[in-house]
């Protein structure tokens, strides 16, 4: 049996006249944490977001587990971090066990109730991430780190196989980015949770990660950080410098 869990193929997708993607092809395995860097404007969050269906593809395919992107209909395979905090409306009346429990009530029918098991589930989740004790706090009494891990936790209620996180930290200082750095590489080895991760912080996400994803609308580089450290195609594309502190080694 496949241990394939993304494949694209020679995926592009276009805005208006510009084409932001072209020609990626590439196969992520189950328990592959792979972190996915480019500079502004390079793709990254269009690749996720073609993967999740919120992007329409111009021109070749892209699959989650073996099933076309289009007729995919698994969804709670994937948890789904979007980018910054867009999703926090400072003022929505819902408590954080509230809203992590959205993402159980997600796959109910109507009327939508969390039994005691749902409860259950939302509180190992807010265990697992250490916000157990703010389960009562509103969500816009939060700080930012503490409102990404409460996202984190909604995203993983549904014990997914793929977790999508883009630019998750991009609002957060860099001592609580490291410490969620460190909490997402311990899922990814304790619940085997399969990780693509979009960020600017390539100088950071190589201590993390066990593949790295370069875009700048083409695929540049795809591969472990000890290959691209290695490459003397990378070497010679971003300087020794600047390539051994993205694997790094510096």
């Amino acid at each position: 049996m496949s241990n394939e869990l993304v494949r694209t193929e020679l995926l592009s997708c276009s805005y208006g006249e510009g084409r932001v993607l072209e020609n990626i092809s590439l196969v992520v395995d189950a328990g592959d944490y792979v972190g996915i860097v480019g500079p502004n404007g390079s793709g990254k969050s269009t690749f996720v977001r073609s993967l999740l269906g919120l992007c329409p593809i111009s021109s070749g395919g892209a699959f989650l587990f073996g099933q076309p992107v289009a007729s995919f209909n698994e969804w709670a395979r994937v948890g789904y971090l979007p980018q910054s905090l867009q999703l926090v409306n400072p003022v929505f009346p819902a408590t954080v066990s509230e809203v992590v429990g959205l993402g159980l009530l997600s796959r109910k029918r109507f009327p939508r109730r969390l039994s005691r098991s749902d409860k259950e589930i939302v509180d190992k989740n807010l265990n697992e991430l250490d916000i157990y004790n703010i389960k009562d706090k509103l969500i816009g009494e939060l700080s930012g780190g503490q409102q990404q891990r409460v996202l984190l936790a909604r995203a993983l209620v549904n014990n997914p196989e793929l977790l999508i996180l883009d630019e998750p930290t991009a609002a957060l200082d860099p001592e609580t980015r490291e410490r969620f750095y460190l909490l997402i590489a311990g899922l990814n080895r304790t619940r085997g949770v399969t990780v693509l991760l979009v960020t600017h912080d390539s100088g950071a996400i190589g201590k993390h990660a066990s593949k790295m994803l370069y875009l700048d609308k083409r695929l540049l580089f795809y591969g472990s950080f000890e290959d691209f450290c290695r490459s003397e195609e990378m070497s010679a594309m971003f300087g020794e410098h600047s390539q051994h502190i993205m694997c790094h080694r510096h």
